[in-house]
């Protein structure tokens, strides 16, 4: 019988690339990291010792205890920050079991940059349309739930990046960015190692859209048209990442679950006289 604070992989992942996500603790001990330095998408590394720092970070949150099992270590993590009244579940099998599942996405350690005061530091170009937008909603859902993104003039991305110890992307000669024929949201699904239906189905309506080649995609246009409507309507660069995070998480579900439902719009059957029964 499954535990009242177990969660399986399929149910994880489920949740994972969602607003719903609960933060992701990994507690795995260093060994163990150390032979297979692979992270749940969204996850972070904690020590299971550090319990007074964790309750800080998690402020209240609720949360998924991975370790390398899924028994002792993360079973009495889980078990403790339940009585400090932390809605806390841990992922039944642990990295094993995720290792194991099929289509589970597993993220490099080596390819998620340093973090800046405890979380990853952005910097792009001000002023997004929809590479700078769709690439801030792919780190926050499934790399760094706390990345800050910089938005600056395009001349001084490069020297705050250097100033400010951020990683920049999608500007000309830097390692996030365009490739050929792929934009910069292909590339750091790439790096990340974020290859799943979902995720490539909504990648290739990103693609079109930022490199205008609306025919390659039906959704591409209109991916096109509400990013220019949020540009103009938001002079703010923030708080038009923000709205776009919205636009991506519906995006998202419709790439996962939606996209092959169509719609129209049928009248009921009536009488010329404006009288009559629908059919």
């Amino acid at each position: 019988m499954p535990a009242p604070n177990e969660i399986t992989t399929s149910q994880l992942f489920r949740l994972i690339g969602t607003p719903e996500c609960p933060a992701i603790v990994d507690i795995s001990i260093d060994p163990d990291f150390n032979e297979d330095p692979y992270l749940v998408p969204g996850s972070f590394r904690h020590s299971h010792k550090d319990r007074a720092e964790l309750l800080r970070k998690l402020a209240g949150r609720k949360c998924v205890v991975v370790c390398q099992r899924g028994i002792k270590l993360s079973q009495g993590l889980a078990a403790w920050l339940r009585c400090e009244g932390v809605e806390a579940e841990y992922l039944s099998g642990g990295m094993y079991a995720w290792r194991a599942a099929e289509g589970a996405m597993r993220i490099p350690a080596s390819a998620i940059p340093a973090r800046v005061d405890g979380a990853t530091l952005w910097v792009t170009r001000h002023r997004p349309k929809i590479d700078r937008i769709a690439c801030p909603w792919l780190i926050r859902r499934f790399v760094d739930p706390a990345a800050r993104f910089l938005y600056v003039s395009p001349s001084e991305v490069l020297g705050v990046a250097d100033r400010y110890g951020a990683t920049p992307f999608d500007v000309e000669g830097v390692h996030f960015s365009h490739r050929g024929n792929d934009c910069s949201f292909d590339t750091m699904i790439g790096e990340f190692g974020l290859h799943c239906e979902a995720l490539e189905r909504l990648a290739a309506v990103v693609r079109a859209a930022d490199t205008n080649r609306h025919d390659m995609v039906p959704q591409a246009a209109g991916l096109l048209a509400v990013s220019v409507g949020l540009s103009r309507q938001y002079s703010d660069d923030l708080k038009q990442l923000e709205a776009g995070m919205t636009v991506y998480d519906a995006l998202y579900r419709w790439a996962r679950d939606g996209y092959e439902e169509g719609h129209d719009w049928i009248p009921s059957a009536t009488s010329a006289g404006g009288e009559g029964t629908a059919q």
